[in-house]
């Protein structure tokens, strides 16, 4: 089986962190958070994140932004943020039984690959992307198309995880069997989440149940 990983808040516990910068420029500018800011900026990357902040009323340029966001997270993703529970067991016992490990994340490679190298997790994967390698955000269906093709198996092959509703609806509408992974950021959409799952997991120990 192919197994694609969204990386923040799945892979890492990266979510409160990462979304907090974004949260900041927010109140910095005078602008109420909206309540499912979070949901919606998931699975939209650093640059699609930006320019939601924009038409939120943010009086900057999405690259003024950036700039501001860019520097504390790279630091945080390079010597703090941590694996979430029992992740690294999981993916190595899912690499001893034979099965291909992927990641597809909203995080720019600067930030992913510094991080997954720090944890010992880089080299288990057989191919770790960012949105930043394709034409598509994780909300749309065509991005894990395309995955499953560079993958060269069909999308039914694929099985795909991830904390956020948005991405784990735009894989289930490619054809991929999709895994919802409980990530405290995401715990008011849990019920959402684990309806429009084929499973739903609470920590990586869930993916080898029998």
């Amino acid at each position: 089986m192919n197994y694609i990983f969204d990386f923040d808040g799945t892979l890492v516990d990266s979510m409160p962190i990462w979304s907090q910068q974004f949260i900041s420029v927010l109140e910095q500018n005078g602008i109420k958070c909206p309540d499912d800011f979070v949901k919606i900026i998931t699975p939209l990357g650093n640059y699609g994140t930006a320019e939601y902040c924009t038409t939120l009323g943010v009086n900057m340029t999405a690259e003024e932004i950036l700039e501001i966001t860019d520097a504390n997270l790279y630091e945080e993703y390079a010597y703090n943020i941590p694996a979430k529970e029992y992740v690294k067991e999981a993916l190595i016992a899912l690499k001893e039984k034979g099965h291909s490990l992927n990641v597809l994340t909203a995080c720019p490679h600067i930030r992913l690959d510094v991080t997954l190298k720090r944890l010992g997790l880089y080299e288990l994967f057989d191919n770790v992307w960012s949105c930043d390698d394709f034409d598509f955000t994780k909300s749309q269906p065509q991005i894990y198309t395309q995955t499953a093709e560079r993958l060269g198996v069909s999308v039914k092959e694929c099985i795909f995880l991830d904390d956020n509703f948005n991405a784990l609806a735009a894989a289930k509408e490619s054809g991929m069997t999709v895994f919802g992974v409980y990530d405290d950021t995401s715990a008011d959409y849990k019920d959402q989440i684990a309806a429009i799952s084929d499973k739903y997991i609470y920590d990586f120990r869930g993916l080898l149940e029998n």
